[in-house]
């Protein structure tokens, strides 16, 4: 069963864990000193929250796929209606390794449909410091995931 996924940018994490743990009833599932993961099941969400873009608001909406054949299934279903999905396997972001495909709505709001492989201990894996991760990139309509730099 597949997951809605929301990643929000904040600039104040621990008050941003405040107000999301008093609206879920309940504490993050993960917590970093720059990012908190929430899983909840009702509504099915995974959302997150952290201090690293530029800006602060929604960063990017998603689909976690439980399995790869579910992953596979959602990037048919872009295909066939003639959506440019941007594949990235083996991402490092937000703590965890994914294999990701990208696609940007015509507003340029970033989607991702993602299988989450297994943690990691970092952020970014092995990004450069200060590497953007799920955003879209200013000059062309892929994301800076379409790269291969990983995101979450």
């Amino acid at each position: 069963m597949k997951r809605l996924h929301v990643h929000v940018s904040v600039k104040d994490l621990d008050q941003s864990i405040e107000f999301y743990s008093g609206l879920f009833a309940t504490s993050p599932s993960v917590r970093k000193n720059d990012y908190a993961k929430w899983m909840l099941e009702d509504p099915r969400v995974n959302f997150a929250i952290s201090t690293r873009a530029d800006a602060v608001g929604v960063n990017h909406l998603g689909i976690q796929a439980e399995t790869a054949e579910e992953l596979a299934e959602i990037e048919r279903r872009a295909a066939v209606a003639g959506l440019n999905a941007e594949p990235e396997t083996g991402a490092n972001c937000c703590y965890a390794r994914s294999d990701k495909h990208w696609l940007e709505d015509p507003q340029g709001v970033v989607w991702e449909a993602f299988h989450s492989l297994g943690d990691i201990p970092v952020y970014g894996g092995e990004r450069a410091a200060g590497e953007a991760c799920c955003v879209a990139k200013p000059e062309s309509t892929a994301t800076a995931c379409s790269s291969g730099s990983g995101c979450c």
